[in-house]
């Protein structure tokens, strides 16, 4: 064999190896998306299998064998994350995988207030397009699935803590819940429930109502503190937020007398104890007035129809309070919680 044939023979495989290194190179970082701009979703808990298949059959990427060898290679085929994202004309697979393993994605904010309740939940998600409210409402209220996450109650009020959220659209209600719960944990990771007479679990059903009943957050250890005052004296608490979470579903938004006297799980009009579960959603700081609620000896409060409160030791004090604040109609007129400079 002569020295050519030999070079001849070694170059071969060689040139091969460059041509086919160039052509995986110009399939990841060279080859560039040439469509629209497109919008493409990945599902939460959608495997990486179904995420390289779409992304091929919607031509995003050159091939999905590259894709998949390349994913395996860098140890990233479960580093891609649930959520909308956009691909624009002139992306290459190295941006591809970049967007999508970033979640440098399309995510709707959505906040849920401090005090709402699992319906009102349900509404606010639904409007925003994040969750069914229907299955949301479901999950929340079956006791099973409920255990499964370490709560000790029925249903999931009190536990879908209030903060901002980022969420995909369509995201399944299980994993909304989970991700609230998971949020509720961590806030009050570090919170002694120790502290407290109380059950970690009835100490968020008191937080629940002390969350209810006041607009203005420096009055919460006063409140916290009256019903704390009335649960040792075995007074009935007469919260007029637990009456209307038990008629919740059938409730028109008017409180009646016939409310008052229904006997339900929550009227603690007349049930002389806790109601059932929490009847909203609360916030750290009522949680926390709770457990550190103000020392006083007032046993009931009425409302100064701007969001603060008169408080009173004794039932004739507070007749007069009554009579003042909400029998008085100038003391009605033109009053809002929501122009209270919450502090």
């Amino acid at each position: 064999m002569t020295k050519k044939h030999i070079i001849i023979l070694l170059l071969g495989p060689l040139l091969g190896i460059i041509g086919g290194s160039l052509k995986v190179y110009h399939s990841i970082a060279i080859w560039e998306y040439t469509g629209p701009e497109k919008v493409f979703v990945i599902k939460p808990g959608e495997g990486f299998a179904k995420i390289n298949h779409h992304l091929a059959k919607e031509d995003l990427i050159n091939s999905s064998k590259l894709f998949y060898r390349y994913n395996k290679i860098k140890g990233s085929m479960g580093s891609f994350k649930a959520g909308n994202y956009i691909i624009k004309p002139g992306t290459n697979m190295l941006q591809v995988i970049d967007i999508l393993t970033t979640g440098k994605g399309q995510t709707v904010s959505v906040t849920i207030p401090e005090g709402k309740n699992l319906y009102q939940v349900a509404d606010i998600l639904e409007s925003q397009k994040i969750t069914s409210k229907d299955d949301f409402i479901k999950l929340s209220k079956d006791p099973d699935f409920v255990s499964s996450l370490g709560i000790p109650a029925s249903r999931l009020e009190g536990y879908l803590y209030p903060e901002t959220y980022h969420f995909a659209k369509n995201t399944p209600a299980k994993t909304v819940i989970k991700t609230m719960v998971n949020v509720f944990n961590d806030k009050t990771s570090e919170v002694d429930f120790s502290k407290s007479n109380l059950s970690k679990h009835s100490v968020i059903i008191l937080a629940s109502v002390v969350e209810k009943e006041t607009g203005a957050s420096f009055e919460r250890p006063q409140i916290a503190g009256v019903f704390h005052n009335r649960l040792k004296k075995k007074m009935r608490l007469q919260s007029d937020p637990t009456t209307i979470y038990g008629i919740w579903e059938n409730y028109n938004g008017n409180l009646r007398k016939k409310h008052l006297l229904e006997k339900t799980p929550y009227n603690t009009y007349k049930i002389p104890a806790l109601p059932a579960g929490p009847i909203s959603n609360p916030g750290l700081e009522s949680i926390k007035a709770v457990l550190n609620p103000a020392s006083h000896k007032f046993l009931y409060f009425v409302s100064k129809n701007d969001g603060t409160h008169i408080f009173s030791e004794t039932y004739k004090q507070h007749r007069n309070a009554v009579n003042e604040f909400q029998k008085k109609s100038k003391n009605r007129k033109g009053k809002s919680w929501r122009d209270l400079n919450k502090k």
